[in-house]
């Protein structure tokens, strides 16, 4: 059995006891979260939302929030001297899929 839930702008395929790394939730670790975009759920046939899945909730529990590896953003202008380098390391939420309700 698996689910497609979508969250922070982005698509994930996800089944029990999966551990997953999404955009920051503002759930301390340790608590509960509860998707409930679902998208489409696979359980002995295949259910398509339109544009959710009715009644079809994904539960979490929260691992940790943490921030990811740094990404470098370095602008150039050629001829001018203009160069600006910087970073950005994106913060994110771990969570354990731990309920699947369609």
């Amino acid at each position: 059995m698996y689910a497609i839930i979508a969250t922070g702008g982005k698509q994930y395929k996800v089944a029990e006891g999966d551990i997953i790394k999404v955009e920051k939730l503002g759930v301390e670790a340790g608590g509960t979260f509860t998707f409930d975009q679902v998208l489409a759920v696979n359980d002995n046939g295949l259910k398509i939302g339109n544009p959710t899945v009715a009644g079809a909730t994904v539960e979490a529990s929260v691992v940790e929030n943490g921030k990811g590896k740094k990404v470098i953003v370095y602008k150039y202008k050629r001829k001018t001297g203009y160069h600006k380098k910087n970073g950005h390391r994106q913060q994110y939420t771990a969570v354990k899929i731990e309920k699947i309700n369609a």
